[in-house]
Parts: structure tokens; C-alpha cells; sequence
């Protein structure tokens, strides 16, 4: 088969196409034909030799992909030759063939295309798991998104929604503000023009946020903390700000909020399956009945994955930027 090797680390030019061996289900795995992969801020760090995947993962990178059964290892049951699924992976997405856990498995949700569905799992159990799981999000609260255009921002936006929450964004301009909006998004805020804090207060009435999903770390926390409501949950699940930050604890206890720090690559497999399964059983349903829907900004074909990293790292998207396999 062909997949996207990285020899060096670097640029997107580091990225090749070029044929390697195929691989082969094992044990409670099954072996997928990909449809489509898709491209997240991790694989560009992997590009970069800074997140290595798991002891055991593809070495190719791809967090996850569309496509359909072409093999089943032993100890599998439920699942067939010829099933149409996407899958969260810890690595491999980036090839023609795949090897994925048999709990790392969805079905391609009605209304859904093979090729679409690829941009769906790791947006979908990133927010499930960060903002309903550990966060608690609950109906009448109000969740802050940060990067609110981007593929986990814009499927946070229509998840919080479906439960009855109130959601504040922020993002980096009008024009992406504007599809925030079309999503779902209450409150609007230009990161470069507004300070978060007072815009959320603002709108909330001085409260606050009950659930803030963050992506920048460091650069951040004491604002978030600032932003929290009382018994707020601040939940970080990227670094792109810098990984240290002096934390006033005193206006943590005063708000009685907490903060959880999760990253999902290197989970046990066991996790991953827990929160896939929450995810077929709640957010699946929302899916078929369209209410929640992907967002994609671009297709590339998977020989051309670097130019599909050039374009994540100008931040000039909305959603998700997918990577197509050949013949699909």
C-alpha cells in the first residue's frame, strides 16, 4: 500500500508519499481500506518530532479515518467484512490501509458519506469526553469555546447546542465569527480585538462560564480562571499557548472550580472504547437526525498531505481539512 512516511522531521515537505508494507488486523483488531483521513494540530507536531504515537500505534500519522472493513482479526464480534465505519486511531490515518482496535470502531452514521465521516471521530469524542463527560456540561449553562472556527470548536458549538447550553467563542475575525454563529454561537469574540473575560461576563451577566474547552494552556489559565462562573470547569485539551503559568489557587477556591487536563492519543485502549461507545450511544443519534453535522473546509488528495498542513498552520480554515485516498 502507500501511506505518508515522515524520514525527517520538518516542514510539510516532510511529509511522503511512498509505498510501505501493508498492514495486518491482530488480535480484537480489524483491518480498514481508508476512505479518507483527516488532519489535526497532533499530526503537525508529529511532523515537527515532537508527539511520537503510542508504543504499538502506526508510525504514519492520522488520527482517524473513514472507510471500510477489509479484514477481521481474531477475537472480533459485532462487525463485518464490507462495513462502512470511521474509526479514532492512534496513528496511521495517513495510508491506504489501517489496523484498528475493534473498540475504536463506528459505524458511518445515516446521512454521513464514507468520505465525510472521516472528519468526525476525534472532534466528536474530544468534546464528548472533555465536555460532557468529565466537564459535566448541562442544559441552561453556558460553555466558552476557544477557536471556535476550528474543526473541535465548530463540533463543540453544535454539540452544546443540541443539549441546551449557551455557547461563547472566540475566534480571529469577523468572517469566522460569522460561521461560529451560523453554528449556533451566542456570544461572538475577536480574540484580537476583545478581551474574553469581559466579553463572557458581559453577556452572562457577571457570572461567568460554567464549562470553558481550551486549547491554548499557558497563555491562558489565569484568564480562563478569571472567565470561570462559580463551580466552574476549566477543561484543557491543548498547549498551543505554552505549557507553563502561575495559577492564583486563591481565585480557584474562591470560584470552587476545577481544572482537568486530558490528551486522548495515549489513552488505554480501554478508555478509548468507553468513550466511543458514549459517543455512538449520544452523539450518533444527533448526527443521523442532522442536528449536529461535520464541518469540512477542504479535500485533498492524501499524496498531497503537505499542502493540507500548509493550510492548517495559517489558520485560514473553518472545520476540518480531509484527506482523500486514492480511487475514493
Amino acid at each position: 500500500m502507500h501511506a505518508i512516511t515522515i524520514e525527517q522531521p520538518g516542514g510539510p515537505e516532510a511529509l511522503v508519499w511512498t509505498d510501505v508494507p501493508d498492514p495486518v488486523a491482530g488480535e480484537g483488531e480489524v483491518l480498514v481500506e481508508v476512505a479518507a483521513s483527516a488532519v489535526n494540530r497532533a499530526d503537525l507536531l508529529q511532523r515537527q518530532g515532537f508527539y511520537d504515537p503510542p508504543p504499538g500505534a502506526s508510525p504514519y500519522p492520522g488520527l482517524e479515518c473513514s472507510g471500510r472493513i477489509s479484514s477481521i482479526g481474531p477475537g472480533v464480534s459485532g462487525w463485518s467484512v464490507g462495513d462502512e465505519v470511521c474509526a479514532l486511531l492512534g496513528g496511521g490515518g495517513y495510508a491506504q490501509k489501517v489496523a484498528v482496535p475493534a473498540g475504536q470502531l463506528l459505524p458511518v452514521p445515516e446521512g454521513v458519506d464514507p468520505v465525510t465521516a472521516a472528519a468526525l471521530p476525534e472532534v466528536v469524542t474530544t468534546v464528548w469526553s472533555n465536555v460532557f463527560m468529565v466537564a459535566g456540561l448541562r442544559p441552561g449553562e453556558t460553555l466558552l469555546v476557544h477557536g471556535g472556527s476550528s474543526g473541535i470548536g465548530t463540533m463543540a458549538i453544535q454539540l452544546a447546542k443540541a443539549v441546551g447550553a449557551k455557547v461563547a467563542v472566540t475566534a480571529g475575525g469577523p468572517a469566522k465569527l460569522a460561521r461560529c454563529e451560523e453554528l449556533g454561537a451566542n456570544i461572538l469574540i475577536d480574540y484580537r480585538e476583545q478581551d474574553f473575560v469581559t466579553e463572557v461576563r458581559a453577556a452572562t451577566g457577571g457570572a461567568g462560564a460554567d464549562v470553558i474547552l481550551d486549547i491554548m494552556g499557558a497563555k491562558y489559565l489565569s484568564r480562563n480562571v478569571d472567565a470561570l462562573a462559580v463551580n466552574g470547569r476549566l477543561a484543557v485539551i491543548g498547549l498551543q499557548g505554552g505549557v507553563k503559568a502561575e495559577l492564583n489557587l486563591g481565585a480557584l477556591l474562591a470560584k470552587r472550580a476545577a481544572i482537568t487536563a486530558t490528551s486522548l492519543r495515549a489513552r488505554p485502549l480501554e478508555e478509548k472504547a468507553a468513550i466511543v461507545a458514549a459517543v455512538r450511544e449520544h452523539v450518533w443519534p444527533l448526527v443521523s437526525a442532522g442536528r449536529v453535522r461535520p464541518v469540512v473546509h477542504e479535500t485533498f488528495p492524501m499524496a498531497e498531505a503537505a499542502e493540507a498542513h500548509r493550510v492548517m498552520e495559517s489558520s485560514s480554515h473553518v472545520g476540518k481539512l480531509l484527506l482523500v485516498a486514492p480511487g475514493n
